[in-house]
């Protein structure tokens, strides 16, 4: 089973190095779902042994409708993470009515050349799974990240399932969304090809002051002076159960 790590920092690549993930999502903006990383993140990760390198290629948080100078910058993006050695990109892009942009995946995947190519959980926003599964397959992308169009993995297995049965090997499905040892093993029943998940953990910052009166636009209910990251001890929970 493989297994993948949505990390929005170095140091949360550096913990699936050690606990033994076969790659890592690396994304940026985790309150927005995961935005394109930065020119130094990506460069960075790469030089990590023993670790393959996706890089999330999405322009800004929001819906996936993007416009044409959002997708010229995707190209761009996907062309600077091929020139850094990244093993695959990962974007998502859906029409106004709710359908897989066919045209536009096909023409990012082309764009990509030899890296994988990850249809993302925008999969998950279409209107019809298994139409979306047909046309993002005819696209050409490597794998799709999904939940099966529920909130969390767990509860979309049943779709799970289908998609797997239904895209016969001819590409990958990967489960994502709220993936935790209690259900991994559940996933991989369903027959997906990978798992992926964010093992995510707040943790205080080193500040001792903090200004009580400012706030940097951060989300309600979220401390801008905690930090997030990846729980190792969560990750190699996962990882025992898979090997089970």
């Amino acid at each position: 089973m493989t297994t993948e790590l949505c990390a929005y920092s170095l140091e949360a690549c550096e913990t699936a190095r050690r606990a033994g993930v076969t790659r890592v999502e690396l994304c940026a903006s985790p309150w927005e779902g995961g935005t394109t990383p930065s020119a130094a993140a990506i460069r960075m990760a790469r030089r990590i042994p023993g670790l393959q390198l996706c890089v999330m290629v999405r322009p800004r948080g929001g819906d996936f409708l993007c416009s044409d100078s959002e997708f010229r910058q995707m190209c761009e993006e996907i062309r600077f993470a091929r020139a850094c050695g990244a093993d695959g990109v990962v974007f998502g892009l859906l029409t106004a009515d709710g359908c897989v942009d066919r045209e536009r995946t096909a023409a990012l995947v082309a764009e990509a050349g030899p890296m994988q190519t990850t249809f993302h959980r925008a999969f998950d926003m279409a209107r019809d799974s298994y139409g979306a599964l047909e046309a993002v397959i005819a696209a050409g992308c490597t794998r799709i990240l999904t939940s099966g169009g529920c909130n969390t993995a767990a509860e979309g297995v049943g779709t799970l399932r289908r998609l797997v049965e239904q895209a016969a090997g001819r590409i990958e499905i990967m489960a994502g969304s709220g993936v935790n040892p209690s259900n991994v093993r559940l996933l991989a029943a369903a027959g997906v090809d990978a798992v992926h998940f964010s093992a995510r953990e707040m943790r205080p910052g080193g500040m001792t002051y903090r200004n009580p009166r400012v706030s940097m636009g951060g989300c309600p209910g979220i401390s801008e002076y905690d930090l997030l990251c990846a729980d190792e001890k969560t990750i190699r929970q996962i990882l025992t159960e898979l090997n089970r």
